[in-house]
């Protein structure tokens, strides 16, 4: 029911965003994806200082405010955002790599990885467990890196 849900999520999404997407400038597609990661690296902030170095007290409540955020970037079907001339090669102002479009399989993989890792995030934020958090919260980050190393310019 859960699956059915999401896929159904997803599809209705990605409908919604192509449209939008297909008349937004490659240079406002490249704005509003690094608006996006940059709010979730904000959220991801958020829980390294409370979960994992203990800057910050720990607090459950923000911390599933935190997890909502990052999944709801993953499933936001950004996909849409990364039209081909939209690379480094082609556009100005980002670092996508043009290996993102000549590796489509990969780029499908890591993305649907991330939002796996995103979404199993908002579920352990939801239990308020921070032991649980801290891991999954790790295994968020090993996607986050597996875009970047293979698709990201530094």
């Amino acid at each position: 029911m859960k699956k059915t849900r999401l896929i159904a999520t997803a599809a209705l999404a990605l409908t919604i965003t192509l449209p939008a997407a297909a008349q937004m400038s490659i240079e406002d597609q490249i704005k509003a994806r690094q608006g996006a990661y940059q709010f979730m690296a904000w959220n991801m902030g958020k829980i390294k200082a409370q979960a994992i170095d203990g800057d910050v007290a720990y607090n459950a409540d923000q911390m599933k405010a935190a997890a909502n955020a990052i999944a709801a970037v993953a499933n936001s079907g950004m996909g849409a955002l990364f039209s081909p001339g939209s690379s480094l090669d082609k556009a100005e102002n980002t670092r996508l790599k043009p290996e993102f479009f000549e590796q489509p399989e990969k780029a499908r993989e890591v993305g649907m990885n991330f939002g796996r890792e995103a979404n199993k995030l908002q579920a352990v934020a939801a239990k308020g467990d921070k032991a649980a958090l801290a891991r999954q919260f790790a295994a968020v980050g090993k996607t986050c890196k597996g875009c970047h190393d293979n698709f990201r310019a530094k």
